[in-house]
């Protein structure tokens, strides 16, 4: 206990690293998602090739791999700089390819909402002369929003586990490597371990309850 309240103030400071990764990412990889899973339900054959090309493959590649892909080729070899601040530039590197990742999750989590939708809700959509972009925004997309928000819930939830990995994009910030050089210092030590899996479990299990709850409050009658 005493190790938890002596490095009790830099595992706070990391754990809120990992807060503003999840906010970040999770805004982002929602709007990527958005625009995946239009592309992959587009009656345009080239966009639902190039959507489901890049759902395929980030879906099954490790995140550390696209982690390191961020700091390595964006970064060291192709120059990508988002910030001229060492730390920053770190941060919103981990936040795209981390994003990147998560967006394909996104996206098939909607496309399951929007194979709830009935055809002829698009076929009728057609018919009063809406666009293919017109009917997607007013009539399924967020008919799918409310199917899918219990999973999409399960989606940022894991998305916020996955924070604790941006070491390999290069983060050095977060709350698990800060553990790790705590554990470097004292051996390994239980109440910081715990410590720290509790302040995740406060942050994740309201997500849970939460999008459980408005799941079954918002789900479309059928």
């Amino acid at each position: 206990m005493n190790d938890l309240i002596k490095y009790g103030p830099a595992l706070a400071e990391g754990f809120l690293e990992n807060v503003k990764l999840s906010v970040m990412c999770g805004v982002l990889s929602l709007i990527l998602g958005t625009v995946l899973v239009s592309m992959r339900v587009s009656p345009t054959p080239v966009l639902r090739a190039a959507g489901t090309l890049y759902v395929n493959i980030v879906r099954n590649t490790p995140l550390t791999l696209v982690l390191a892909f961020s700091a390595l080729g964006l970064s060291d070899t192709l120059g990508l700089t988002l910030s001229q601040t060492p730390s920053t530039n770190s941060f919103w590197l981990v936040v795209l390819g981390l994003s990147i990742y998560t967006a394909s999750f996104v996206c098939e989590a909607l496309r399951s909402g929007i194979n709830t939708v009935p055809l002829g809700q698009a076929e009728a959509a057609r018919a009063i002369g809406l666009t293919f972009l017109q009917s997607l925004r007013l009539i399924i997309l967020p008919q799918a929003f409310r199917t899918v928000i219990a999973p999409l819930g399960s989606v940022i939830i894991a998305m916020i586990k996955n924070t604790t990995v941006a070491v390999a994009g290069g983060y050095l910030a977060e709350s698990a490597f800060v553990m790790k050089d705590t554990f470097d210092d004292t051996g390994a030590s239980i109440p910081i371990f715990l410590g720290l899996a509790v302040a995740f479990m406060a942050f994740t299990l309201p997500i849970g309850f939460l999008t459980g709850w408005l799941g079954r409050r918002l789900a479309v009658a059928r």
